[in-house]
């Protein structure tokens, strides 16, 4: 069946991989820069909104991520990271979000005079007021925290170490972000290890601008039970657009048997060059090659995206089904890195029921 974008919207997502500094609504950003004295290209809402999508556009992951020095320059305040938190969950819930992971890293905070563990505290009670906010407006939704190192920094053992402080006080897990090319992972070992005897959950970035080695090193070496992007993995198959002829390489295999989820994103993959368009995106092939494939909006503000706007292109343009939604739902939510008994009630509570109208028919 053809859904509306009401449908659509109305559908109970998770997205395991959106970083807070990424999602920032343009007025928010123009009112903080005010603030501070900081200046914009433009301080216009709509107009800033555009100029984040056009400068993103440009095919290059490292411009990409220069864009963030906007964002990150508003958010050196315990005010400015509160409010920047609970417009999120706000936001996201709006979205049919039932679940999101949201991820930043706060070393990139620190110009302000914060300490890293009142960065966290910042963000954490912005969270939890935001669901509180939410909640009133009928919008049911959880958040859990990933704390990113910056891989081309030296702090990684430091943000490690924040983690395992905070786990279980809205920390759910360890990111490692930043530019791939030039910065294994495997620079971070020692966090990795620290991680993996603390019985942290880690995600890497990986297999996004650069290859799918890297893949191999953020599963094999640092321990990683997802990988964020990876789409370079389709590399490693022969034949991916043909499901009856591919041939998993090693590395390929190894995911796939494991089903290490993907942490997918779609537009913004398109807008660093990564896939050449929705139509065309990995996404698909690797769906059909049985990958554990998920959906997410990675920056919200950069790629002018939503969830809901994720989901309707790849029905639109890739050719998804009700049935493959949910399927990407799913699997998203059993890899979500908050307790079994926590997910297990998000799915039989919100994520099937919100499905049953459209696919048990």
């Amino acid at each position: 069946m053809t859904l509306t974008p009401d449908q659509i919207r109305a559908l109970p997502k998770v997205v395991l991989h959106d970083h807070l500094d990424g999602g920032l609504r343009p007025a928010t950003i123009i009112e903080l820069a005010a603030e501070i004295g900081y200046e914009l290209p433009t301080t216009d809402p709509e107009a800033l909104g555009r100029w984040f999508v056009e400068a993103c556009d440009s095919g290059s992951l490292v411009r990409y991520l220069s864009t963030f020095a906007h964002t990150c320059a508003v958010m050196q305040t315990a005010e400015g990271l509160y409010r920047v938190a609970k417009e999120a969950a706000i936001d996201l819930a709006a979205d049919g979000v039932v679940y999101a992971e949201q991820r930043y890293a706060p070393e990139q905070h620190l110009e302000g005079g914060l300490s890293l563990q009142e960065v966290v505290d910042a963000v954490e009670e912005g969270f939890a007021d935001g669901i509180a906010e939410a909640a009133e407006n009928g919008h049911r939704i959880r958040i859990g925290t990933l704390l990113s190192a910056m891989r081309q920094n030296d702090r990684s053992e430091e943000i490690a170490q924040l983690a395992i402080d905070n786990l279980g006080r809205g920390v759910v897990g360890f990111d490692i972000a930043g530019p791939e090319d030039g910065f294994p992972p495997t620079l971070h070992q020692k966090a990795f290890d620290a991680l993996r005897h603390a019985h942290v959950p880690v995600t890497v970035h990986a297999g996004e601008d650069a290859g799918f080695d890297s893949i191999d090193q953020a599963v094999i070496d640092c321990h990683a039970l997802r990988i964020g992007h990876g789409v370079h993995i389709i590399a490693d198959v022969t034949h991916p657009e043909d499901p009856d002829l591919a041939e998993l390489g090693v590395v390929a295999t190894w995911v796939r048997d494991r089903q290490i989820p993907l942490e997918v994103c779609p537009t913004s993959n398109v807008q660093t060059g990564t896939a050449s368009s929705i139509a065309t995106h990995q996404i698909t092939a690797l769906r059909d090659l049985d990958f554990a494939v998920t959906i997410n909006t990675d920056n919200r503000l950069m790629s002018g995206t939503s969830m809901s706007r994720e989901m309707a292109l790849l029905v639109a343009e890739a050719g998804w089904t009700v049935a493959d939604l949910e399927r990407a739902t799913v699997t998203a939510a059993w890899n979500a890195f908050s307790h079994h008994d926590v997910m297990q009630e998000i799915i039989d509570e919100q994520i099937l029921p919100g499905y049953a109208p459209f696919t048990r028919q």
